[in-house]
């Protein structure tokens, strides 16, 4: 197998003493200052060769790409700017990226319709339609070369920002060309580059980001300043659905720098002229809540309620061959798998900037949904949309917290009250106990073996229909197909196949997406379940999985290479073991394999992670590496440590101290392999994710004999248990 790429190993003093500090200096630029000046809207390209929605090219040859999508840390920005870099043959030390403003129309991800960068599909979504732009552009350009000329335009060529007639080696600059391109007819049916002419496309680029997130000149919403803002934070009810019942806010005013008190419904704000002001004004108000019906809510309740909907039938989604004398016609083997609420805790809390005219209504954010945050603020202003301006900023993470626009709109309701700018920011405590959680699943599987392989599968999700709420045309017949995503589609040649699926939403808790999406429940429970059957089938967890996937090459393929590069097989000492995932997520196929070591007091040690990708045309393969490495610790924190309860309607969780993260010292060596492909590009953000959960369970299964069903791990089910 040709694998294009793997892990560097590159130390961290080679990298801050300047081993690849020269790589970093590449001419990218974003923007850096918040302003009072609203976004250029995008039909006014001021005399710029502007032959679409992506592209503008201004006469002293600068190039701006605007990005459709937002850069969050996956490397969008980086790999939205070579596709489009590529096709249009642009030079990329010219080129300068911009922020696109709020327009579905224009900047709609094609497969939601709307203008949001989620589920790991912005390389996909866009692969086509921004390789289109490109190619239009450069055969526009090259059109008004050959008139200029009076030659025919396919006796020239494109290259570094410039056209070149070969013959005659003539040459005119995008710059030099940019108002007579404006002139061009639209071409049709512009031919896109084979792949063996790439020149960008494939490439391990460093990130254009990279340079100003070191320097410090990089702006995050949370970093939008603007003249005469002011600071708040808010205190909300502790409970959910709860409401303000009285405000004594005495000690708060007393407070130095403290401006006013904002009390909402459901929340007050501490308004200053700083956020330490603010602060330390929130930390002095002393409210009486109305708790509601929801104080009576706990993780308990929430649980039993779950379990009970589990047992209930729930909508076909998928069926194949003939799943009752499937599972009669041998030994059935059953489990259930359980995982709980998951908050977002992106390093950079929520926030928002908000200026309030009374006509009008401008917002500084990041956001992964500038087009909803646009309408909703309308909404909560009282203005027409088109009285409302979104400024969109770098996202310091987003993970799916920033699909939701709750934060701008509480921003907007604070902003009325207040003169001039106000910038609202949560605090850490604020953020993880009013978050927007990750849903409480339970897969409940049913199982029979045949002659070393599984005859029949039957699978059920029970959880909730997050796209019923946030999508609702995608949520038809009583599926949700994002709850049961990586179910439906699993790689295994099963013969008799049924998947069910059962809305089950819990009281109270909000409930959205959280990076990894559907298939986090999925992949976990039927991974693990995998492991279960290839242990009573006596087989290697390996080779059982490779006997079920003949119609699946690509899936087989990364397996053995996986099994491979982890020493599969090889012999280990007491209390250690691997433990192996395979999944077709997001439309790249991955395997993974954990090492890992269980002492007698139930802690884990992770020792080694090995993870193959193929993931097709890798846009950079240096960002598949990037995000599979992050999401890998992202998902294996999670399995160790991640849990939100409930008591009395509150989130018991506050801080990084009782919401805990892997530390840098956790964190094994991780070595990625990226399979060179020439199919279309899957997705890779949230894949990594995915994988490290079930590898680990299965390697602690190897290492203990105990078959963990429930996440994060139960360190007391381990421990001194005998391998």
């Amino acid at each position: 197998m040709n694998v294009l790429a793997k892990t560097p190993e590159v130390s961290r003093r080679s990298l801050l003493g300047g081993g690849l500090a020269g790589a970093f200096l590449i001419a990218f630029h974003l923007p850096v200052r918040a302003s009072n000046e609203p976004v250029q809207p995008p039909d006014s390209t001021d005399g710029k060769f502007a032959p679409n929605a992506f592209i503008r090219i201004e006469e002293s040859g600068r190039t701006i790409l605007v990005m459709p999508q937002v850069e969050m840390g996956q490397g969008v920005y980086t790999a939205i700017a070579m596709i489009l870099a590529e096709e249009l043959d642009a030079d990329l030390t010219q080129v300068s990226l911009e922020h696109a403003p709020p327009n579905d129309k224009l900047y709609g991800n094609p497969t939601f319709g709307l203008q949001v960068t989620g589920n790991s599909n912005s390389i996909r979504a866009f692969w086509k339609p921004l390789r289109a732009a490109g190619a239009n552009a450069r055969a526009m350009l090259i059109a008004a070369a050959a008139q200029q000329w009076q030659v025919e335009p396919a006796s020239c060529t494109a290259s570094k920002s410039k056209v070149i007639h070969t013959e005659s080696g003539r040459s005119l600059s995008y710059g030099e060309l940019a108002l007579a391109a404006s002139s061009q007819p639209p071409p049709k049916d512009v031919p896109l580059k084979d792949p063996s002419q790439f020149v960008y496309v494939g490439q391990p680029l460093k990130r254009f980001d990279t340079p100003d997130k070191v320097n410090g000149k990089a702006v995050y919403g949370i970093d939008a300043m603007l003249p005469g803002m002011k600071f708040a934070t808010v205190v909300a009810c502790p409970v959910f659905g709860g409401k303000v019942g009285t405000v004594d806010d005495t000690a708060a005013k007393k407070i130095p720098g403290v401006q006013k008190i904002v009390v909402l419904d459901d929340m007050v704000a501490v308004v200053g002229d700083h956020m330490w002001a603010a602060k330390k004004g929130a930390d002095a108000l002393r409210i009486t809540w109305d708790e509601g019906a929801n104080a009576r809510i706990g993780s308990k309740e929430i649980w039993q309620d779950l379990r009970s909907a589990s047992e209930k039938d729930g909508a076909v989604a998928k069926s194949v061959g003939d799943i009752g004398n499937g599972l009669a016609s041998g030994e059935k083997f059953e489990a259930s798998f359980e995982l709980p609420f998951l908050a977002h805790a992106a390093m950079e809390p929520i926030n928002a900037t908000v200026h309030f005219r009374g006509d009008s209504c401008e917002v500084w954010t990041g956001t992964q949904i500038m087009t909803r945050v646009q309408s909703e603020v309308a909404k909560a202003a009282g203005l027409p949309v088109d009285k409302v301006i979104v400024n969109n900023h770098l996202l310091g993470g987003g993970f799916g917290r920033k699909l939701e626009p709750d934060m701008a709109v509480a921003a907007v309701r604070i902003a009325k009250q207040v003169d001039g700018p106000v910038k609202v920011v949560w605090t850490r405590e604020q953020d993880i106990q009013h978050d927007v959680y990750r849903p409480v699943y339970r897969d409940t599987i049913a199982a029979t073996l045949s002659d070393g392989k599984i005859a029949a599968w039957k699978y059920k999700v029970a959880g909730s229909a997050i796209l019923a709420r946030w999508l609702p045309p995608a949520f038809q017949k009583g599926i949700d197909i994002d709850a049961i995503d990586a179910a439906v589609d699993m790689p295994y040649d099963i013969p008799n196949f049924h998947v069910e699926y059962v809305h089950a939403e819990p009281p109270a808790v909000p409930t959205g997406f959280w990076r990894g999406v559907g298939p986090n429940n999925n992949v976990f429970a039927v991974e693990c379940m995998m492991d279960e059957l290839a242990h009573k089938a006596g087989k290697d967890p390996v080779e059982f999985r490779r006997a079920m996937l003949g119609k699946n090459p690509r899936m087989r393929a990364v397996l053995d290479l996986v099994a491979e590069k982890s020493g599969w097989g090889q012999p280990l000492s007491p209390r250690v073991g691997r433990g192996v995932c395979v999944q077709p997520s997001f439309a790249s196929f991955i395997a993974t394999v954990v090492e890992a070591e269980v002492d007698e007091r139930g802690e884990v040690e992770l020792r080694k992670i090995n993870c193959v990708v193929d993931t097709g045309i890798a846009v950079n393969p240096d960002t598949v590496m990037a995000q599979l490495e992050g999401g890998l610790i992202f998902g294996l924190t999670a399995a160790l440590y991640g849990e939100i309860t409930i008591d009395r309607g509150r989130v018991q969780q506050s801080n990084f101290h009782d919401y805990r993260m892997l530390r840098i010292d956790q964190v094994p060596k991780i070595e990625v392999h990226v399979v060179k492909s020439g199919e279309p590009p899957g997705g890779i953000g949230e894949t990594g994710v995915n994988a490290g959960p079930p590898a680990l369970r299965n390697a602690i299964y190897a290492a203990t004999g105990v078959a963990l069903r429930r996440l994060p791990i139960d360190r007391r089910l381990i421990a001194a248990k005998k391998a």
